[in-house]
Order: structure tokens, then C-alpha cells, then sequence
């Protein structure tokens, strides 16, 4: 039997439209989905398959019965699992109360769900990756304008130049705005890229500077220099949409190129250059805000200075610049419906337990929390014990820096429950693993994805699971309901779930049958420049002095601190992706480990020189938290004070043979520290020692 499937990717975050072909319940073909991506698929989206079929992945229920990571397992049915975790979680909970459970998780379509179950167990304690990856861009934003980084996108495909700072666009792979961008630059669009060593995306750059790591912040306020002295600004969208540019004309005005070039080794009239050539094609311009913003512990500042080139460049909420993200009301239709909004959920009344939203972290996003304050919480116990830790889809221990720390942390647990696709380490050193089925063998939540053009997708099952596996919606129903809160979950089928979402939108399920989505909008909805922007802020302008942040006692403009140079003999260990792996859940993959096996760690060519080192070699990388064995590649593109290596790899779990011991972790050298304004970790704030192995 042949049929094709409209549903959506999900070997990444990005969660690409695709058409999947089967044939006798078996997957043959994955492509794009035609009416939106012309067909094309990344690596990993093409790596479906391998995943499908690989046996190495989470087949059936678990439960541990020697010491934690010894990898000693019992297989048990899915009712023996659900009642021994609900044991277990309930034990938990009437000792220590309902917020010593903590439910971490990458965002994603069943979130609502996540949420919906800790509250009714009476928890504050849901977390997502997202401050992990992005929390400081996230607050940048809502200091700023009152949306968050999620609530903002980029018209690449009428945008006229577009300035990179280390947001490696094309080894990222969100495929529609690839494809969008690269239409732009053949109409003659053009790319600046700033990062500390030469990539993929640096050689399609029109202009590239090796900058010194840690100091973009002085770039961007030298920047801001030229563009205020010599009034390259847009005036019009300024004076109506932004207020405290007196002060920040005062506080940049002794940071001059000159200055800059002494900080970040640019020339300064390359820097003048820059302000001057951008202003000509105002305001379609992007100073790309990022993805990841989680570099330094002053990432809020060098966030919110992207935004506020923006601002002056007058390319919030304009065509060819950021454009806030319209939603279902915003295209005329009733608003779409998540289960944690449903009447009589509990509303837990405990402190979270990272701070956000007290005293220790006050201005951060709850919706998303600040994970890595997790083994922290736990070690210190404070600001109460955390005893249980339920993990979806997410590797605290592979994804949070200070690996052994996080394990120390976690051998505090008196109970560790992960739901997974696949062997993570967390999975690996858990009490309990429940298997979910894969994403081309379940049906999910709906995706109502904001934007120009508000679209709902659909997730739909393709084939049947291939192993003893359960889609998410149902497992976290089948837990709660042994737990004894069953009622919040009010469904029994994956229909159910979707037409409660679109209970007041008047769209019926028939509709995604002909494309696997239903856009709300025939045209891009823009809001009116002139007097129809609607910022969140409560002066409803962007706020370069945050009425936010000074109401928590945090400086709108922080003056500028030099970053530490490297010791002698050391250097600062920077990180990120290719285009091939996906954060640390792809590295056992068998399409993709043929592609990427593992990682190396880039270094200067001189440096290596002075050390001894030369291309290939093994090298030991340590720092204070740990080390790990790697080769070297030895290369002039990359910063002398920095060496490099993709995120994900060193992995310690025996029975995911591909990606076993292959490399070194990142997470085993980063110390963990975090900006305490914006929420992000400082995942480049770590020195390392390299010596030949």
C-alpha cells in the first residue's frame, strides 16, 4: 500500500515541514514539504530513517536494577513502569512536597502538557533548554520591546544586508530561511560575519572579521559611535518608537572605533565603514539578534546592543528587518488553546527553584526557567531540597556545564524518571526510562506557529512504532493518571488533543489534509510604521533605558569591562554545531556518525607551534571542572587566544556503540556560570590547558 504523509521533521528544533512516502507500512522517501521548502531536507532530516530503524534506540520500559549508571536493567511492561514511577514520584512528594520534583524538557509541541502535569502535581518547577541556548536573548528582548526573541522573526528575503555575530546561518540549517536568504543575496543582499574562527557561513560572507572572543560588545557600541555622530539613524522611526537615545548618544560617546580596534582588533575605519555602508540600505538591515546567546556573563548587554542597532536603523517591524510575530488573533480567529490554560489547574504557590522571577534571578523568563541553576539547587539544597527529577526529551547531564558536577547532583536524587527516543547519558543514570515512540511513528500536539502569516502544522503518524513505545501525550496522560490526577488530561485520542486546540478557531481537521498546515493569513500582516506598532513595554516604545531592569536594580547601559585574556599557555574554549548533528541527540545516529563521528578541537597554527602540536595529533584539553582526549586541527582560522570544538560529543554510554567514547565533552570542561541578569550560561567564559596527549 502506497500513501504519503504530510507532517513535520523533527530530527531538530526547527521542525521543518516534510512529505513522507510508504509504502507497506514502510518509510521509503522524506522530503520538504513542497509547498513550503521546494522539497529540500537537511542531513538530519534525511536521517529520519536511520532512527526509525536503528536498534540502539530506546526499544521498551526500563527500570534500573543495579547502581546508577552501571547499565543493569530490568525490562518491564509499561503498566509495572507507570505504577513503580508513580510510587516512586508519590513517596517523593509526601516528603519533601510537591516542589522537590522538577520536569525538564527541550521545548516542544507537547509542552502545554508538560506544564499541565506539573501543576497539577502541585509543582513550580518546569524548566526548558531554552535559557541553556538563548535565555539572555530572550530577556534582551522583553527589556527592550516587551516580546520575547520567540515572538520575532526576519524577512530575510527582502532584507538588503544582514550582520552576523557568530550565528553560523548556514551550518544551522533552518532550511526556509536558508532558502529565503540566499534568494536575497543572488537579488544582490549582502553578509557580514563576525566570529572568532572562519565558517561555513564566513566563506559565503561578503565581509568577514576574526574578532577577539568576548568582545562584540565593544564592536557594537563603537558602532553605535559613528551611527549617532554622524546621524546615519532613522530619525522618523527613532523619534516615534524609541526613548532614551540621549543617554545612550552620552554613554557610547567616548567608545570610538579607534578605541574598538584596540579592543577587538578591527580596523577602526573598517568599523566606520560598516556603520556607513549599512545606514544606506536602512531600514532593510538585520543585526542578527541570534540563536544561541549564551557566551559571557554580560550576554544581556551584548544582546540587547544588537537590538538596538536594530532599533536605530529604524528595522523593527519593517519589511527586509525583524518583524514581530502576528498571531491567530491577529488574523481575524479565536485564539488557539493549550490545556494548562484549562479551568481549575492548581496554581503551585512555592518559589521555583532555579530563582526566576525572586530575587536571585528576577527579570528572567518563568515560562522557560534557568536550568542551569538545577545541580546548583540541588547540591546546596536550597531554596528547598529537589529529590525527583523527571526529564523529557532533554540531557541535563550532557547539556548543563560541569559534567561531574551534574552528576554529583543527581546522585543527591532520590528519583530520576527520563522519557526519551534515546540512550541519553541522563537516560543511562535514571531509575526508570519510559521509550517514546519516534517522531515518524506518533501523532502530536498541533504547532501553531506565529508569524507574518500565522500557520498551524500537524504532526502526523506515518507507520507504526517498531518497538514496545508510546507516544508522550499518552504517557504523561497514563502517569498522571496514576498519580491521581488524571482529570486534567481530558482526552483519549490524538484527535482529541486537536480539536481541543482548535475549539475556537473554526477550523476543521479535514483542512491540513490537502498541505499538512492551514495558514490563518493570504498576505504578510504588517503593522502600520507610523503610529501601529504595538510594543509590550509600558511606555510602549523600545526602551534603551529599560523601565524592566532599572525597576530591579539593573543598569540599562553597564559600562564596558575588557574580557580576561587567556594565561599564558591557555586559551578560551569556545563551542557549537555543524550542520550535521543536533545539540547532543544525533551523535548515535547511523547516517549521521558516518558523516560526523566526532569531534576535534580547532587551534591556531602558531599556538599549536608553541605547544608542540601539530595537525591530527592527540591533544589533552582540561580545566578546572575536567578533561578530555581529542585531535587537534590545527588551522589559521581561528583566534589565537580560542581553540574549538562541536557540542555533544564525548559520551559515556556503552550501549550507543557509534558514539561511544568518540572525542571530547564539552560539558566536562565548562564551568557553570550564568549572566544573573539575562539567564544564559557563560558557555565561552571557561580557560583551558592543551598539551600534546
Amino acid at each position: 500500500m502506497h500513501k504519503e504523509v504530510y507532517s513535520i521533521c523533527f530530527m531538530c528544533t526547527v521542525r521543518c515541514p516534510i512529505k513522507v512516502t510508504v509504502e507497506d507500512g514502510a518509510v521509503r522517501w522524506i522530503e520538504g514539504n513542497p509547498h513550503q521548502l521546494k522539497g529540500a531536507l537537511c542531513a538530519k532530516g534525511s536521517a529520519g530513517t536511520a532512527l526509525l530503524n536503528d536498534s540502539e534506540r530506546l526499544r521498551y520500559p526500563m527500570i534500573r536494577v543495579g547502581a546508577r549508571g552501571e547499565g543493569r536493567w530490568k525490562r518491564v511492561s509499561w503498566e509495572e513502569a507507570l505504577a513503580y514511577s508513580a510510587e516512586k514520584l508519590q513517596e517523593v512528594i509526601s516528603k519533601h512536597g510537591p516542589e522537590s520534583v522538577v520536569f525538564g524538557e527541550r521545548q516542544n509541541l507537547n509542552t502545554h502538557l508538560s506544564k499541565t502535569f506539573m501543576r497539577a502535581l502541585g509543582s513550580p518547577n518546569h524548566y526548558t533548554h531554552d535559557a541553556l541556548c538563548k535565555g539572555s536573548v530572550n530577556t534582551a528582548f522583553r527589556t527592550l520591546t516587551g516580546y520575547t526573541d520567540a515572538q520575532v522573526t526576519i524577512d530575510y528575503a527582502n532584507c538588503k544586508h544582514i550582520v552576523l555575530y557568530g550565528r553560523n546561518i548556514f551550518e544551522s540549517l533552518e532550511l526556509k530561511p536558508i532558502q529565503a536568504l540566499m534568494d536575497a543575496m543572488e537579488k544582490g543582499s549582502r553578509i557580514t560575519y563576525i566570529d572568532t574562527r572562519a565558517t561555513i557561513t564566513a566563506s559565503k560572507a561578503h565581509r568577514f572579521w576574526l574578532i577577539r572572543p568576548g568582545t562584540d560588545l565593544a564592536l557594537n557600541y563603537a558602532l553605535m559611535n559613528v551611527i549617532l555622530r554622524e546621524n546615519l539613524y532613522d530619525e522618523t522611526y527613532v523619534n516615534r518608537w524609541v526613548s532614551g537615545l540621549n543617554e545612550l548618544r552620552g554613554f557610547v560617546e567616548a567608545m570610538t572605533p579607534e578605541w574598538a580596534e584596540e579592543e577587538t582588533g578591527i580596523p577602526a575605519e573598517e568599523i566606520v565603514a560598516l556603520a556607513r555602508e549599512i545606514s544606506r540600505d536602512k531600514p532593510q538591515v538585520v543585526f542578527h539578534y541570534g540563536y544561541r546567546g549564551a557566551n559571557h556573563t554580560n550576554e544581556i548587554y551584548f544582546r540587547r546592543s544588537i537590538i538596538m542597532l536594530n532599533a536605530l536603523m529604524g528595522s523593527i517591524e519593517s519589511k527586509g528587518g525583524l518583524i514581530i510575530k502576528k498571531t491567530a488573533k491577529d488574523a481575524g480567529y479565536g485564539a488557539f488553546a493549550k490545556l494548562v490554560d484549562q479551568e481549575g489547574l492548581p496554581k503551585p504557590k512555592a518559589p521555583r527553584f532555579d530563582g526566576v522571577g525572586g530575587d536571585l534571578l528576577p527579570i528572567c523568563d518563568p515560562a522557560h526557567g534557568v536550568g542551569q541553576q538545577l545541580p546548583l539547587a540541588i547540591l546546596k539544597e536550597q531554596p528547598y531540597p529537589i529529590k525527583a527529577a523527571i526529564s523529557y526529551r532533554f540531557d541535563p547531564l550532557l547539556s548543563i556545564p560541569d559534567y561531574n558536577q551534574n552528576k554529583r547532583a543527581f546522585d543527591k536524587l532520590d528519583f530520576i524518571l527520563t522519557i526519551d527516543v534515546n540512550f541519553s547519558e541522563t537516560a543511562w543514570y535514571s531509575d526508570v526510562v519510559l521509550p517514546e515512540s519516534m517522531y515518524l511513528e506518533r501523532s502530536d500536539s498541533l504547532q501553531m506557529a506565529d508569524g507574518p502569516r500565522p500557520t498551524i502544522y500537524m504532526r502526523r503518524q506515518c507507520v507504526p512504532p517498531r518497538y514496545d513505545t508510546k507516544p508522550y501525550w499518552e504517557i504523561i496522560k497514563l502517569l498522571a493518571e496514576n498519580l491521581g490526577v488524571g482529570k486534567f488530561f481530558p482526552y483519549n485520542t490524538i484527535e482529541d488533543i486537536w480539536n481541543y486546540q482548535l475549539k475556537d478557531m473554526g477550523i476543521p481537521l479535514e483542512k491540513f489534509e490537502a498541505k499538512g498546515f492551514v495558514a490563518l493569513s493570504d498576505k504578510p500582516i504588517i503593522w502600520d510604521r507610523k503610529d501601529g506598532i504595538k510594543f509590550k513595554t509600558p511606555s510602549g516604545k523600545i526602551e534603551f533605558i529599560s523601565s524592566l531592569m532599572e525597576e530591579k536594580g539593573f543598569a540599562s547601559l553597564e559600562p564596558y569591562q575588557s574580557p580576561s585574556a587567556p594565561p599564558e599557555g591557555m586559551f578560551r574554549l569556545t563551542v557549537g554545531r555543524n550542520a550535521v548533528h543536533t545539540h547532543v541527540s544525533t551523535q548515535n545516529n547511523p547516517y549521521l556518525n558516518e558523516l560526523v563521528p566526532t569531534n576535534v578541537l580547532w587551534i591556531n597554527t602558531v599556538e599549536a607551534a608553541k605547544l608542540g602540536i601539530s595537525d591530527g595529533q592527540y591533544v589533552e584539553v582540561s580545566s578546572d571542572q575536567g578533561w578530555g582526549r581529542i585531535k587537534a586541527f590545527v588551522t589559521d582560522l581561528i583566534h589565537p587566544e580560542a581553540v574549538f570544538m562541536l557540542h555533544g560529543f564525548g559520551r559515556q554510554v556503552p550501549v550507543t556503540t557509534r558514539c561511544y567514547n568518540k572525542g571530547a565533552s564539552d560539558t566536562a570542561l565548562q564551568k557553570n556560570i550564568t549572566d544573573m541578569v539575562g539567564g544564559s550560561p557563560g558557555l565561552h567564559d571557561t580557560f583551558v590547558r592543551v598539551r600534546p596527549a
